[in-house]
């Protein structure tokens, strides 16, 4: 089956992303959007766009038959999910099949194995990855002896589900008991599940993520590396590649794991497998079943464009190249630009954007979801831009990104981009001295100053009405940071 027309099963900048894609390939594009998204960029930019119902995710983005409906009714071919909401979620992409719809990721068996922790855990390790010393699969039997066989500190997690929900960091004996039992509440109110497992707990890991790609043919490659640790509530906000942490010798073991890893599954689409690295040793943390949000920095280090072939891929194509013609060339960083406080722990700032002005210029790229005039909701993930550079060494990327973050113009609230700009600013950072407790470690007092020009014309251009207000009210999308007050799934 050729595909011409392709539904977006997202919001903001990744479903400008796909859209834009779709043109290239003169494939037709469906955008659906929510009531409070129906003047937004991807829907404008979109061929067709379908209205899936009100704000509330559970409405919307994350209602299965609204959105297979939407795509029988535009006669749309495939389905791609973007990343977050149902790219993940294995019921999904079976429904999607089952309906006579491609879906644009892996197979859904794949997805569900993935999605289990203790299950893909398992199955690393008997691949030949290598994994977190823990539990063998879920928790049971004598929990002490198993806890004391590990050591401390170690890491209560739950089996299914992520964004840091579920999951308690435990330093003594005297305290597992009731973080197993807060764990599991946490788990089974989030995820209907709360079954659990326990691993070391890495105290200074550094998270490294390896991209992959594999079409429905057995061929399989790795797109090499991103570093990822540069996080702030447990999520990431800058990553680069290539990682500065690692040699060509540990690049090259990483690589072939990441490899085992695809293989094991037989995987096909784009995927990532993310590692925790510490004391010279790696270790499996999980496999992403989906577009990440930082793919951008790899297509800008390798020339592949990744959201292209996903849909060449499901399309049924063949990949064109080997592992031996995929080469690294420069350094690439992104930062992600969010409508957060960084000040007031990171709380998201809703509100009307009054001016925005893009970086330009060679090695700049950027992936953005709004323009100016827009209302940013409180509803969604407060992720506004992807600003990503390119150059031919760290140094010159880490520069040209200052530069570019200050030609960055985005004005009517508050966001995390002079954050950013101190962020490249800071020493260890620039020296590449850092793990992913970096933010907590570096910037945990940080402060606007009010009197550079970003405050004076922030203040100058905020809104008095109450949609400016910082939120205060937790996310009503599940797969926002903020719907999260539970521990740190070890570098998600």
């Amino acid at each position: 089956m050729m595909i011409r027309k392709i539904l977006v099963a997202n919001r903001g900048e990744i479903a400008c992303r796909i859209i834009k894609a779709c043109k290239e390939m003169q494939i037709s594009s469906v955008a659906v959007y929510s009531e409070v998204d129906s003047d937004s960029p991807h829907v404008l930019m979109a061929d067709e766009a379908v209205s899936i119902g009100p704000a509330n995710p559970s409405e919307s983005y994350l209602n299965f038959d609204k959105i297979v409906e939407a795509a029988k009714k535009t006669n749309s071919d495939a389905i791609h999910p973007g990343y977050g909401f149902l790219s993940e979620n294995g019921d999904f992409a079976e429904y999607v099949a089952s309906s006579g719809i491609i879906f644009i990721g892996p197979d859904p068996d794949t997805i569900k194995s993935m999605g289990d922790k203790a299950e893909s855990k398992k199955m690393m390790a008997d691949a030949g990855v290598p994994t977190i010393p823990g539990s063998e699969g879920e928790l049971s039997g004598n929990i002490d002896a198993t806890a004391r066989d590990i050591g401390y500190p170690l890491m209560v997690k739950a089996a299914a589900g992520g964004g840091g929900k579920g999951m308690r960091v435990v330093y003594n004996p005297d305290d597992l008991d009731s973080a197993i039992e807060a764990a599991s509440t946490e788990a089974r109110n989030s995820f209907g599940n709360d079954t659990l497992i326990i691993e070391k707990y890495l105290d200074e890991p550094r998270h490294i993520e390896v991209q992959i790609l594999g079409d429905k043919h057995g061929n399989v490659v790795h797109l090499f590396e991103r570093e990822c640790s540069i996080q702030r509530r447990h999520q990431k906000i800058i990553e680069e590649s290539p990682s500065p942490a690692i040699n060509n010798k540990l690049r090259k073991m990483m690589g072939e794991a990441a490899l085992k890893a695809a293989e094991a599954v037989n995987y096909s689409n784009a995927g990532t497998v993310e590692f925790l690295y510490q004391d010279g040793e790696f270790y499996f943390l999980e496999m992403n079943t989906r577009l990440q949000v930082e793919h951008g920095v790899t297509e800008m280090v390798c020339g592949i464009d990744i959201v292209k072939w996903q849909i060449r891929v499901a399309n049924g194509e063949s990949l064109d190249f080997q592992q031996k013609d995929i080469k690294q060339r420069g350094h690439s960083i992104e930062c992600r630009i969010y409508a957060e406080d960084p000040s007031r722990d990171f709380l998201p700032t809703p509100g009307f954007i009054r001016k925005l002005v893009l970086p330009e210029g060679p090695g700049i790229r950027n992936d953005i979801g709004v323009s100016e005039g827009q209302e940013v909701s409180s509803a969604y993930d407060p992720l506004l831009a992807k600003l990503v550079v390119w150059d031919s060494c760290r140094n010159s990327a880490i520069n040209r990104m200052e530069h570019a973050l200050s030609d960055f113009v985005i004005m009517g609230l508050v966001t995390n981009q002079p954050f950013l700009k101190d962020i490249m600013n800071n020493a260890s950072y620039r020296k590449a001295s850092f793990t992913t407790k970096f933010v907590d470690e570096e910037f945990s007092e940080w402060s606007l100053d009010i009197q550079s020009p970003v405050a004076i014309a922030a203040a100058m251009l905020a809104s008095s009405s109450s949609t400016q207000k910082t939120a205060t009210e937790t996310s009503r999308d599940p797969y926002s940071p903020w719907s999260s007050k539970g521990g740190w799934r070890q570098g998600v």
